[in-house]
Parts: C-alpha cells; structure tokens; sequence
C-alpha cells in the first residue's frame, strides 16, 4: 500500500540505488578514510609504553610515597554546614538537556514531509565520531532515500536521523521531553522497557540489519578456558569469574545493549524460569563481587582489555570485524539475543507517516542496501539463532538489581575532589554544584562519600562516612558553600583524597574505593603527574574524571592510569551525565 501512496518524482518506479552507485560511492568512502584508520586506528587503545610503566610499584611502596606526598601538603578542614537534603527523586525531564545538543546528522528534506528516527551510533555515527568510518550505514541509507525524491500527495518526503546512545533515547523518550517518529535501538531488549514504561509503541520491524553480542577472549585465554570449561557460554564464564580463574568485565547494562544482553543472559543462566529469583539474584551478586569494574563505554572496556587487566569483555560482532588488532588476537563467541537492530514506531502516528516508515524499512531491506551493511560488518553470523527464552519483562527490575548489586558484596567508597579554582566562577560552578546535588540523589545510603576541593590549596570538606541522612545534609551544605578562587593544585588534590581512602579502607577492608575529579583545567600548582602516577597505580585506585569544558588529555591520562573512564561535559550536559555516571558507579 506504501508503494502505491509514494511516488517517485524521477521516471520509473521505486527502486533501490543501484549496485554500480553502492559500489562507487563506498569505495570512496573507505578510500578517503582509511588512512585515518591505520593512523588512529578503530579504538584510542592505551598504548603498551603507558600501561606497563609503573607496574612495579608495589601497594607498599605506594602508600609510603603518598604519606611523603601528603605530609608537604598543607591541608585545612573546612567546618561543617548541614543544609536540608531534597528526597524528591531526580526529574530526568529538568535534567536532560535540550535534545539540540544532539543534532540532527541527516536533516529533513526541505518543505518536506518528513519524519525523524533515533538510531543507536553503530550504524548511525556522527562524523567525526571514533569508528565513523564504519558506523554509518543507516546515515548513508537516509541520504539516499532523500536523494531518491520521493513524494506523497504532490509532496516531497524524507527521513531525518539523530544519533543516540539506545539509553540516552530511552530517557528522552520516557521523560517525554523528546519522542521521535521511530526509534531503532541495537536490540529488542529496550522495546520490552519501552512496554514496561508505558509508551505507546508498535514494533514495525524485527530486524533492520543483523548483529549480534559476543564475549571477546584473548586467544590464548580462549585455548585454556575451553580446556578447562569445554566452551564459552555466559553460564560457564560466571562459573570461571566466580572461581577467581578468570578476569571478566562488560558495559553498563544501564545504557548498552551489549551490557543489557549480558546482564539478563547472566540471570537466565542461573534461573531460566525465574531470573529475578533468590538464586539468580544471589549468583548475579557473587559475580559482581568479582568484576573489577563495569565499564560505562565500549571504548573504556576495549581499553581496559588492550592494557591487559582483562581476560575477557563484551563486544558487538559488528565492531568486532571492524577492528583489525583485536581481530587478529582475540575470539569472538556470540551469546545472549541477537542484535538486530529493531524498528518502533513511537506514539500515535498518522497513517501517512507508519507508510513512508514502513518504505523506509523495505529501502534498507533490498539486497543492495544489504550488501553495503555487510561489508560495513553487519550480517555476519546469521547461523546464530540467539536466545529467545530471555524475558524481557524482566528487564526494568534487573536495571534496579545491578543499581543495587553492582559492587556486589562490597559497599563503595568515594572521595569526590572538585575543582573551585578562579575559572570556576559563574555558570561552570553553579552547574557544577547542580549536577552533584542532583547526581547524588542516586547514590545509595549504604555507600561511603566524602569531599575534597581545591584551587590553589586543597581542603576537605567533607569527611569519608556513611552516605546516610546525616552525610547528605553535610555534603549538601558543602557543595551550596563552595566558592570560587585562586589556581589550580589537583595533583595535591588527589594525593589528599588517596590518603583518606587509603586510612578509611584500612578500618573498612571490603570496600571498592574510588576518586572522582571534576575540573575544568590542568593542573597549575604543586605535585605533578609524573609524581602521582606511580603511586596512584601502586594504590589501585581507580580515578574517573569528568572535564568540565576542559582539555581532556591530561584528565584522560589520570583516568587511564587504573583504567576509571574520563567524561567530557559543558553546561548543557553536565547535570544530566553526573547524575547517569552515579547511577552505574554508585
């Protein structure tokens, strides 16, 4: 009925691009990217020089370096303020920022009758962007079908495309503060929350292209681990993580679909029937307990894994075949759903719009269209039928279990070292001192915080405890009386919020530690990097930091140091990303 309501405005009936048009415009593509490839390669991994470094010092050695660090800096205590604590839960419709922070990458044809699609980035990079090279099929699907001239009525039409992490959408679309015509996610897991939230939906495709999830092992890892355990299956790796012989980690299941997939093949391993169940639950526990860490991005992992902490990771096929070094070392075993890359029509559409959808659909579907996606690495292994026994009911609660089961047995504890330095002043500290109001909503009581903050002197000002009540009101009212002033001394910063981890956990010894940076510049006072890093490697504490527009190099140098993550945020962003980092870490 579709083909009969749209019509071309060019002589002929509807058609795919011919395969010649394919061909040409692909090879120039891959021509003029290449090069950029084999410079940059698909993933910025860690290099070897950096991660083996400092691998000699011991924890020992550390702490005696960090007490000769800490006595040459002086360190005041601010007097504590108690200021009321807000319960409400965090409005993601406030703190989500104006979808505009996220452009359009194809834009609608003008004076046409559009309609817009939220993609997942595998198959809808922005430019720029690491992999753009090969995560833009679905982009170079919509600019043809514009370019096609189509038209409904006298009218030209078109499709637009925004690109989107499938969780950040899920928030916009839940929050109602952005809804799309469509949304197509990595899996079919987000459809099954999108019914448990209550958005009108109709699944108009199963399958856009192909894909699928895999647990990637180094191949000599692989060799032993299938001597040991026969092959690689979610159940059998629990089983290895679980027994200490083997080092695991994977994405946040909060916003991937390859964490998502991982977390519920993880649940129905222990209990297909029931995988919210004691026993899944408790398993799911035991295996937290022994991750180093959960990845908030694929690219955080990767690099984690190429530094060597790592026996094993998740991954996506798609981004598998597209990345030549891990290709050539590591094996890839398919697990969990396939990724296939669904297609939901959101709201009520009008019936014009489901038809031009629904041609869009059968356009990316032709055999050519088909062709290019497989050689950008989708459809790889269609022989993997995936499971279809994962409930995706059960999706939203098990979200809830890794919020409270993520460190497993272990509470957290965290120092948070902020940055007041003089070019703080104005819009960055007032949004920065939003985003930890907001942010720490989501951290749960039985987690341990304390604050430190600095400008050209450093300063606790709130001690390390229990982030009951009585710590929220004390953290409150030192956040709302931060003020702003003088240079920047955040390597002195740091080696204060290590030695009040380091003191706390020797009272507390079953605690996953852990210092968050949030600064707006490199450091221009006191110690160095160069003095901290070996310590704060010997310590094993993983650093995050968030660069508040800042120059992320030398942020992203800390972080890599224990394999934490290094966020970029501004104004627009800054709330909305604070408050999701201490959702999946705290």
């Amino acid at each position: 009925m579709a083909s009969a309501l749209l019509k071309s405005s060019q002589p002929g009936s509807f058609r795919p691009p011919g395969k010649q048009l394919i061909i040409s415009i692909f090879v120039g593509i891959v021509t003029a990217l290449v090069c950029l490839l084999l410079i940059k390669g698909p993933t910025a991994f860690i290099s070897e020089e950096r991660t083996t470094k400092y691998e000699g010092i011991s924890e020992f050695e550390a702490i005696k370096i960090l007490n000769e660090f800490y006595a040459k800096i002086d360190v005041t205590h601010l007097p504590p303020i108690m200021e009321p604590v807000d319960l409400e839960e965090v409005d993601l419709l406030e703190i989500l920022p104006d979808i505009d922070k996220y452009p359009l990458i194809v834009p609608p044809v003008k004076d046409s009758f559009s309609i817009e699609i939220a993609s997942s980035p595998e198959k809808a990079a922005p430019l720029g962007s690491v992999g753009a090279s090969y995560n833009r099929w679905l982009v170079e699907m919509a600019e043809r079908f514009n370019k096609m001239k189509y038209v409904k009525k006298g009218q030209p039409v078109s499709v637009s495309l925004r690109s989107l992490p499938s969780g950040l959408a899920l928030d916009y679309i839940v929050s109602g503060k952005y809804l799309p015509d469509a949304f197509t996610p990595s899996n079919a897991l987000w459809g099954d929350i999108l019914k448990d939230r209550g958005v009108p939906h109709k699944l108009l495709a199963e399958r856009l292209t192909g894909n699928v999830a895999g647990i990637v092992l180094e191949q000599s890892k692989y060799a032993d681990f299938v001597a040991k355990y026969q092959e690689v299956t979610v159940a059998n790796v629990a089983k290895a993580v679980n027994q200490g012989a083997f080092v695991m980690g994977y994405t946040n299941p909060m916003v991937s679909s390859t964490g998502a997939n991982f977390m519920m093949s993880m649940l129905m391993s222990a209990n297909p029937n029931n995988p919210l169940s004691e026993e899944a639950q408790t398993e799911y526990a035991r295996f937290q307990n022994n991750i180093p860490f959960v990845a908030y991005t694929t690219l955080q992992m990767t690099e984690a894994a190429r530094s060597g902490v790592l026996d094993g990771f998740v991954f996506e096929l798609q981004q598998f075949v597209n990345s030549p070094e891990l290709k050539a070392n590591y094996v890839f075993t398919p697990f969990g759903v396939r990724h296939d890359n669904p297609v939901y029509a959101l709201g009520d559409l009008s019936r014009d719009k489901i038809e031009l959808l629904t041609l869009f659909i059968s356009f990316c579907r032709y055999p050519e269209a088909q062709s290019l996606a497989t050689k950008y690495g989708f459809n790889q292994n269609d022989s993997y039928k995936g499971l279809d026994k994962i409930k995706g009911q059960y999706i939203p609660e098990a979200q809830k279990l890794f919020k409270e089961r993520k460190s497993g047995q272990r509470e957290s504890m965290a120092v948070f070292v902020v940055d007041v330095s003089g070019s703080m002043a104005g819009a960055p500290l007032r949004f920065l001192k939003r985003s930890l109001i907001q942010g720490s909503k989501t951290i749960s009581y039985n987690n341990f915080v304390g604050l430190v903050q600095f400008s050209d002197q450093v300063q606790i000002a709130v001690p390390i405890s229990r982030f009951d009540l009585s710590q929220r009101s004390l953290f409150t009212g030192a956040v709302n009386n931060m003020s702003s002033g003088g240079g920047t001394a955040m390597f002195d910063a740091l080696i204060v919020a290590a030695k009040m981890l380091v003191d706390a956990k020797a009272k507390r010894q079953n605690v996953k530690p852990m210092i968050i940076v949030l600064t707006d510049g490199e450091s221009a006072q006191g110690h160095t990097f160069a003095d901290v890093a070996p310590m704060a490697r010997g310590l094993k504490i993983p650093i995050f930091t968030i660069g508040y527009n800042a120059n992320l190099k030398t942020l992203k140098e800390v972080s890599a140091i224990n394999e934490a993550a290094s966020f970029e945020a501004d104004t627009d962003d800054i709330v909305y990303k604070m408050q999701s980092f201490f959702n999946a870490e705290m």
